[in-house]
């Protein structure tokens, strides 16, 4: 599955272990986009100051910061950037809730092959395109008012 018509997208992977995170960054460079990893979920906020992004990838299970706080503060600091949960818990329904009331807009296992995290990612970038779309048609072609 490919990521709409753009070439290339933006993101960045949050997770404790090191070489998940490299295996993740390796996998969607060699798909044509640009990643960046961070294995300290404190270091986050920083790196989102100073850097755009199309999708943060946040594993819930996580020293110093559980993803779940890690998604409510990305949600405080940017509300239309997609979050993926990637986590080796599979699929535990409560923490699942928990993430998407969190804000968190996908779920994937990390047990799963590595392209079911693309195909989310893939999901996910079209529905906020689509979106994002719909907003910009609705602004410009405002609904008239009053009657006739």
């Amino acid at each position: 599955m490919e990521l709409l018509t753009r070439d290339s997208f933006q993101f960045l992977i949050v997770d404790d272990d090191p070489t998940i995170a490299r295996f993740v960054v390796t996998y969607l460079r060699q798909r044509g986009h640009t990643c960046h990893s961070l294995t300290d979920g404190f270091q986050t906020a920083a790196w989102l100051a100073h850097h755009d992004c199309d999708v943060v990838v946040v594993d819930l299970k996580m020293p110093k910061v559980d993803g779940i706080t890690l998604i409510s503060f990305i949600r405080e600091v940017n509300s239309q950037v997609p979050i993926i949960v990637f986590t080796g818990v599979g699929y535990n329904e409560e923490q699942m809730h928990a993430a998407l009331r969190a804000g968190a807009n996908g779920y994937v296992s990390k047990n799963l092959p590595i392209e079911q995290l693309y195909c989310v990612l893939s999901r996910v970038l079209a529905t906020c395109h689509q979106r994002a779309q719909h907003e910009t048609v609705n602004t410009e072609h405002p609904a008239l008012m009053g009657a006739a």
